[in-house]
């Protein structure tokens, strides 16, 4: 049986900047697409930012022709209308995929980083040299970017292991 190509899109949210970054996965091989950050204008009225995530995250979803998203979970923040406002940016976020008709899985950050670095308490500058380790032609990542191409190796990975297990018990 052919390996079944995939294109991910990967998001990390976030109400400032959300990182994108979209990788093909065909069996165990992955190859990156493109990558970039959604930026609202800081200015603006909440609602008007996250229309904003909405709206540029649905156009990555349909310039990539995505065939399945995934996203960072939310961490609990120390002050709770931060973790609020992180919500309501994650939501808009998720729903620009599943508008388009994309599933979304979710991942812990302690398993991103688990199955990008190999240890839950890595940093970001951890994250960004493996993500150039296991796609060079991505090239220097900043921060949110390379997380959110870590969200899609990581469901890579996942995805694989799910049709492995579920291609067994046939």
């Amino acid at each position: 049986m052919a390996n079944e190509t995939t294109r991910i899109l990967g998001l990390d949210p976030g109400l400032r900047r959300t990182g994108w970054g979209v990788i093909e996965s065909e069996g165990s091989r992955l190859r990156w697409i493109a990558h970039g950050v959604v930026a609202p204008n800081e200015k603006a009225p909440f609602s008007e930012r996250l229309l904003h995530l909405l709206e540029q995250v649905g156009e990555v979803c349909a310039a990539y022709s995505c065939d399945e998203a995934a996203i960072e979970e939310v961490f609990v923040n120390v002050n709770p209308a931060s973790t609020l406002k992180l919500g309501h940016a994650r939501a808009a976020v998720m729903l620009a995929p599943a508008r388009a008709g994309l599933s979304v899985a979710e991942y812990a950050p302690t398993l991103i980083k688990k199955a990008v670095v190999g240890a839950g308490q890595a940093d970001k500058s951890q994250i960004a040299f493996m993500v150039k380790r296991l796609l060079p032609a991505s090239g220097d990542v900043k921060a949110d970017a390379a997380d959110a191409l870590a969200v899609a190796v990581t469901h890579a990975h996942h995805r694989r292991f799910k049709t492995i297990a579920v291609r067994g018990a046939a």
